[in-house]
Parts: structure tokens; sequence; C-alpha cells
């Protein structure tokens, strides 16, 4: 059978490490020349070059891309990766922390999308896979800012998928769940200093979604999602990663939204 990834170009925001490197991988592992955008840089065996960018300097992402096709002739698969989380009360969040946020997990998302276009389409079509969370399916009490710009990357993925897909291109969410990485110890936690009980709450309930996330799922399982919808003709949508995760994403379908929110706020708070 014929290896659809081999020789394929593929740049990968936030590659260096965690999920990220996972999916670096997978793909050189099928054949695909990987190619790295992160703030700190990592070499590995399996990435041809890193790039020192952080995904908000959407000009030099422009300038990383244009040296990448000039090199290769050709981009094929473009992976949204780069991210980070916060938890704690909305009222007690920092709004520098809020707008950081957003602005790396969701804002350079669709920025960056909307600038390698061009490149997948010189190159004859190719992927886009943004990097969601089942978080974004089912809202996270203590993360909500996070729970919301994972849900605007699923979103913002089916709205572009319409977009380009004339021009042979496909985009799909992946939405991994409890993973084991270093997302869970860079996790910015902002809490009220002032108030000891309610302090005290959100740090049990924090350390609960960490030691969920502790005993989570090898990211390699999410690299292996990632190289399965590459191989299909027509990939899908959104690819949850996990048959727990699969069942839970299904929950908001067949639930009242005040049910989904009672079992979730009993589980985490």
């Amino acid at each position: 059978m014929k290896n659809k990834l081999l020789g394929k170009v593929a740049v990968i925001t936030g590659g260096s490490s965690g999920i990220g490197y996972s999916i670096a991988k997978s793909l050189h592992k099928n054949g695909a020349i990987v190619y790295d955008i992160s703030r700190t840089v990592r070499q590995h065996e399996e990435i041809r070059q890193a790039y020192s960018c952080n995904v908000n300097s959407t000009d030099k992402i422009d300038d990383i891309l244009q040296d990448i096709f000039n090199k290769e002739g050709h981009i094929d698969i473009f992976v949204n990766n780069a991210g980070f989380g916060i938890a704690g009360l909305i009222e007690n969040t920092k709004t520098e922390n809020i707008y950081s946020l957003v602005e790396t997990n969701l804002s350079a998302v669709i920025a960056i999308s909307g600038r390698v276009i061009k490149y997948l389409k010189e190159s004859g079509g190719g992927n886009i896979i943004n990097i969601s969370s089942v978080g974004g399916i089912i809202p996270l009490p203590l993360q909500a800012t996070y729970s919301a710009t994972k849900a605007g990357v699923d979103i913002f993925s089916r709205a572009l998928a319409s977009e380009v897909k004339k021009d042979k291109i496909y985009v799909t969410a992946i939405l991994p769940g409890d993973t084991k990485t270093n997302f869970t110890s860079s996790r910015i936690i902002d809490n009220d200093e002032n108030n000891l009980q309610r302090k005290q709450e959100v740090e049990k309930s924090i350390k609960k979604v960490e030691k969920d996330e502790l005993r989570g799922k090898s990211p390699d399982l999410v690299g292996k999602a990632v190289v399965k919808v590459l191989k299909k003709k027509n990939p899908p949508l959104r690819k949850t990663v996990g048959l727990f995760y699969k069942c839970v994403v299904f929950l908001p379908r067949v639930l009242p939204n005040k049910l989904v929110n009672f079992i979730v706020r009993k589980f985490y708070i």
C-alpha cells in the first residue's frame, strides 16, 4: 500500500515537546519531512529544522513559511499545536493572562492558518490540523478561558474547512483528553491570596485536574491519531482521541446542558 505521507512536508507549531513532539515523531516515522516552530528550540532527530519563534509573531511566521517553501518546494501539512493553559476562578484571573491565552491558543491559530493556505494551494492542496481539546466541548470550571479558546479552535476549524475544500485543503480539529505532558506543570494558576478558604478550594480542584492529567494517556496516541487522519482520503472535521473521550464529547448531544454542567461541576468542584 502506498504511504500517503512519504516525502510530505509538515510544519508544526510547538513541536519541541509534549503533544507536538509526539506528532513530529509519528509524522517522521511515516516518511514526512518535519519542521518545527517553537519558542524554545530543541534539536530532535525527527525534525529537519526547528525555528525559534513566538506564534504571535505572524510576520516572522510568514518569513519562516517562505523559507521552508523555498527549501522544499512545497508545504503539505500544517499543525497548529502551540498553546498553554491557565486555571483559577475567572474573578481572580489576571486580564493580561486572559488576553495572552486567547492570543496564543486561538488568535494565532486563525492568523497562521490564513497565512499557510497560500502555500498549501501552491502545493496542490494539503491538510491543516488544529489541536483543540475535549475541554472545548465539555466546559471546564476553573479553566473557563482555556475551554473557550479550544471551543473556538473547533468552530474555526469547521468554518475554515468549508472555505478551503475547493482548494483540496482539509481541516481537522483534534481533541485530546487528559494527556501526560509538561502542559500540566506549565499551566498558569491565578488564585485569590486574600480568601484562604476559597484559595484552598481552588487548589484542591486544580490538584485533581493535575492528578488526572499526570495519569493520562501518552501523547504518542495523539500523534498516531493525527497520522490516521492524514492518511484518510476524506479526513473528518473532528477527531477525538480515545474511546472514553469519544463517549464524553457525545454527552452534550443526548443530555441537557444543565445536566452536563451539573455532572462536570460535581466532578471538578
